[in-house]
């Protein structure tokens, strides 16, 4: 597999077919009718996305000398189930409408209350379906990982690091609601939530697990590569999430403009512009940040203050800082030409994309 965008085309199209054919063993087409709804969310959420989290994990496995074979695909894919879930218990979380386009989980499920005419709340039963479908995506994605047909030896050499990556992305969840719960925000505290909401597991341990699938431990030189290009792109990846809540078109990002100001999130592009703004900008900001009635000239309003106060410039030049200083440790790696290849184009793919 080359390292060009048609290996990039060749490798979504085997992690979208192994997920496509785990979710119909698990909940087949022909199955019970009630249960139809669960399926037909799971696939359309699985449908989309970048698959960066399994490109990650197979060019680590590719950088330590694994060859192609059919369980480092499953396993890989894997990790879009576990991402999926995440996302459905976020939007949970924040009551979002939208997900890459199409009405979030807890809203579908709303609407099929509704449109059934069912007792009850319509509004409770589809939050209460959503956590159900995001745990069942949770349940699967240890099921896939499990029997992706790799070696037993090579499974049980990266399970820590499969457990642990789990673990560290609910408590980065917990971590991005306590940041919104506790108000005002500092740089050190909104870079830990970048990192464990959404750098480590997106980056840094997909590509360690792909590194000890391979090599059937875990290596000083790994963790060194992992904590260096891996949290770096990591957090420039989540910083890039975070411009994009704010000034991202939502015919590409698939969600209303502003959304992440009217969820009141503690990115780094609010701690920047509280510290730089003015005593009125910033009781501006204060104001109106988390309002779930914002409206476009509310989220006007605020997009101008951050642009004004140079919070925008200066993550931009962080992404720009982080994922210089990530190529640089690409080089220093000892992995095969072709895995460093494929890694500085993928980190540059995840810190600039406009999904």
């Amino acid at each position: 597999m080359s390292t060009d965008a048609a290996s990039m085309d060749d490798l979504r199209a085997q992690v979208d077919r192994r997920l496509r054919e785990f979710v119909e063993r698990q909940l087949p087409a022909t199955g019970d009718a009630e249960l139809e709804p669960l399926r037909t969310a799971a696939e359309d959420l699985l449908s989309g996305g970048k698959r960066l989290r399994p490109a990650f994990c197979y060019w680590g496995w590719r950088g330590a000398g694994g060859a192609d074979v059919p369980g480092v695909f499953t396993a890989a894919a894997s990790l879009e189930l576990l991402q999926a879930s995440a996302l459905v218990h976020d939007d949970v979380m924040d009551r979002s409408d939208l997900r890459r386009g199409m009405p979030a989980a807890h809203r579908r499920f709303q609407s099929l209350h509704e449109k059934s005419g069912w007792q009850g709340s319509a509004e409770q039963f589809g939050e209460g379906a959503a956590i159900l479908l995001g745990n069942l995506l949770l349940i699967w994605s240890g099921e896939m990982w499990r029997t992706s047909g790799l070696p037993a030896e090579s499974l049980a050499a990266a399970q820590p690091v499969h457990d642990h990556m789990r673990t560290e992305l609910m408590c980065g969840q917990y971590l991005d609601l306590l940041e919104q719960a506790g108000g005002e925000n500092t740089f050190e505290s909104a870079l830990r939530v970048a990192l464990y909401k959404s750098g480590k597991y997106s980056v840094e341990h997909p590509l360690r697990l792909g590194l000890v699938l391979a090599a059937g431990r875990l290596e000083p030189w790994m963790d060194e590569l992992c904590s260096t290009y891996g949290t770096r792109v990591g957090i420039a990846f989540q910083l890039r999430d975070d411009i994009l809540g704010v000034f991202g078109d939502p015919a590409q990002t698939g969600k209303p403009a502003g959304d992440d100001l009217r969820e009141g999130k503690r990115t780094m592009l609010v701690a920047r512009t509280l510290a730089a703004a003015s005593t009125a900008e910033a009781d501006t900001v204060r104001r109106l940040l988390g309002d779930p009635a914002l409206d476009e000239r509310g989220v006007a309003t605020l997009r101008e203050i951050i642009d004004r106060t140079g919070a925008l410039r200066e993550c931009e030049d962080m992404i720009g800082d982080y994922l210089g200083e990530a190529l640089a440790s690409l080089q220093q790696a000892p992995i095969t030409p072709e895995a460093r290849t494929a890694l500085a184009e993928l980190a540059v793919a995840a810190t600039s994309r406009r999904t």
